[in-house]
């Protein structure tokens, strides 16, 4: 496979690895309580360091990635920040902020993205799947980034979202209408999309004209253009009329008894007249449940920039769309990923999440599924509260709003087909009448580009109902530093060592459920229970309590049996081999360099 290259490639090539590890911090006065708050993050800080932070509890645990990166356009001002501890590279790199007239934006832009495509490949689960958005600054070089990282062989798809709904009349050249979606599993051979619902177009396709109690169908055509031996045959209809020989060029699709056997059973349709081409019918209920996705994504199914800017005006009080600073997704296009790519208790992630867009997105479709999945921001910059949570804040809890909310119901093509059937088109609208104008105020119905279009609409007075849900609100603490922790000047939380150690050890994330810290308690991996004695405190730590004794090792195996046990604690009083007969295996913490006094 071509390999790619760019400059600075080989500092940043294994730079996630010397990332500091660095625990999230809980911050109450931000955080939004509510149910599966506890689950639901908010980030603030320099997303390589949050991602890594995350790396102990996260690690293979993420169903769905979608980031919205720098679009690297020239226009976007953004800075390359990370610490990479080399001289040449510093050199280079300082040139800030990135620009049109910058000849080495491409490869910062690589540079920037490179580590954090290596950690996000890291949290990804083997049932995972990663969406990023782009444009056709970076889409190529991305591209070949994503097939080194993620492996050429698991790339799944470029979709074309649609972002515009009419052209931009100022282009010089051609009005950029779309931005590419591309689609990475963490393992093609495991991951598969959900489908998505059928239209109501889709359905009209069946009907049931000759009462068929194995309901509606549609006709298939009988030829097929590849040869097939036995595909020749005469067919004689039930008029008497013989049909000699397959169209020129087909073949008959079934050997001839096949078709009879098809045809005893009604499974052949002759027309009215019994004179037609013979057709198999196709039976709805035999086929899939839901349709496959395309890699056309259509304004008109996934909303537009407009639409977008839209919301966060509505939700956050500004003024007009030119408040909106950054280049928001509309909800819709995110619950589309959703739908493909998550079940109910999936855990999504957007490292890039400017306002919020994706939490909102995950609580939409938790409400309209009734589902539980649980979604982690990253924001770097400084709107992370007054913008990114503030959103959610108000998605979750609901937020004053003044105008008209309207929602697609029905949307048909007028085809030629579609205006013979004129009578049952109008009974889908009748029907969508009846079942949906409770929900509304009014039902509004046109014709608009060739298409019929029922929408319903709600005017809101005072206020837009919340989703419902929470989240935690985390800011970074200081790094691990051991010479920090050794002199007690920078002690992390139980919960927080723990998860570091869990993962350092056994290369599995810490189930932060499992945590038992009144037992010493972290949790379980394939090979040791293991546990921690610890407290982030100077005299506990230079106490006999954080030494692992004879009669706690007991405790240990006797509360947990059936696995080995790993220890970690600042000093021992138990001689190594009765550790070995009771099968406990102590790891010295660095705090044992605290003289314990005995």
């Amino acid at each position: 496979m071509p390999e790619l290259q760019f400059t600075g490639k080989e500092y940043v090539y294994n730079h996630h690895l010397s990332v500091p590890v660095r625990p999230l911090v809980p911050d109450a006065r931000k955080s939004l309580k509510g149910e599966g708050a506890d689950e639901n993050l908010i980030i603030h800080g320099d997303n390589l360091h949050a991602l890594k932070a995350l790396i102990p509890r996260y690690a293979g645990r993420v169903d769905c990635i979608f980031i919205d990166p720098p679009y690297n356009t020239g226009n976007e001002g953004w800075s390359y920040k990370d610490n990479v501890n080399s001289p040449i590279l510093k050199e280079w790199l300082s040139n800030n902020p990135v620009n049109k007239d910058d000849m080495l934006r491409h490869d910062k832009w690589l540079c920037l993205m490179w580590p954090r495509l290596k950690l996000l490949h890291e949290l990804l689960s083997e049932r995972g799947s990663f969406w990023m958005t782009l444009d056709d600054n970076e889409v190529h070089h991305a591209r070949a980034a994503l097939n080194e990282i993620f492996g050429e062989q698991n790339f799944l798809a470029t979709c074309i979202w649609q972002k515009n709904y009419s052209p931009k009349n100022t282009a010089q050249h051609f009005s950029e209408d779309h931005d590419y979606l591309i689609v990475y599993a963490k393992s093609k051979a495991i991951w598969r999309p959900d489908l998505l619902p059928r239209t109501e177009e889709m359905e009209a396709r069946y009907d049931n004209p000759d009462n068929d109690p194995r309901g509606p169908w549609k006709p298939g055509d009988l030829s097929a253009r590849n040869f097939y031996s036995e595909g020749t045959y005469s067919i004689t209809c039930p008029s008497g009329r013989v049909i000699k020989a397959p169209p020129p060029g087909t073949y008959w699709r079934v050997k001839k008894e096949k078709l009879i056997a098809l045809d005893a059973d009604k499974r052949i349709w002759w027309g009215e007249d019994g004179n037609n081409v013979p057709a198999i019918k196709r039976f709805l209920r035999d086929v899939k449940p839901g349709r496959v996705p395309q890699t056309l994504w259509f304004y008109s199914d996934v909303g537009h920039t407009q639409d977008a800017k839209k919301e966060v005006v509505s939700i956050l009080d500004f003024k007009n769309s030119e408040d909106v600073f950054v280049t928001p997704k509309p909800v819709a296009l995110i619950q589309r990923v959703l739908e493909l790519a998550t079940d109910e208790d999936s855990i999504v992630l957007d490292s890039f999440a400017g306002s919020g867009t994706t939490a909102h997105a995950v609580l939409a479709q938790n409400t309209k599924d009734s589902g539980n999945r649980r979604f982690i921001l990253v924001e770097s910059e400084d709107y992370a509260d007054t913008l990114t949570a503030e959103r959610v804040r108000r998605a979750a809890a609901g937020y004053s709003f003044s105008g008209t909310q309207r929602t697609e119901l029905l949307r048909e093509k007028l085809t030629w087909t579609q205006l013979r059937k004129a009578e049952t088109l109008l009974q889908q609208v009748a029907s969508v009448e009846n079942l949906e104008r409770h929900r509304f105020d009014s039902l509004a119905k046109k014709v608009e580009n060739g298409e019929l279009v029922v929408t319903g609409e709600k005017t809101f007075e005072e206020r837009m109902p919340g989703l419902g849900g929470g989240f935690t609100y985390c800011t970074l603490g200081e790094a691990f530093d051991p010479e920090k922790i050794l002199s007690g000047e920078a002690m992390p939380a139980y919960t927080s060592l723990g998860a570091w150690l869990f993962h350092t050890a056994t290369g599995h994330p810490l189930d932060s459920k499992s945590i038992a810290e009144a037992a010493s308690y972290l949790g379980e991996s394939p090979q040791h229970h293991v546990w921690l004695i610890y407290k982030p405190e100077r005299e506990f730590m230079q106490s006999p309590a954080a030494a692992l004794t004879l009669a706690r090792a007991e405790d240990f195996a006797k509360a947990k049996p059936g696995k080995k046990h790993l220890v970690f604690a600042a000093a021992k009083f138990v001689p190594h081999k009765r550790l070995l007969d009771l099968g406990v295996e102590f790891a010295p913490l660095p705090f044992a360099l605290f003289r314990v006094e005995g």
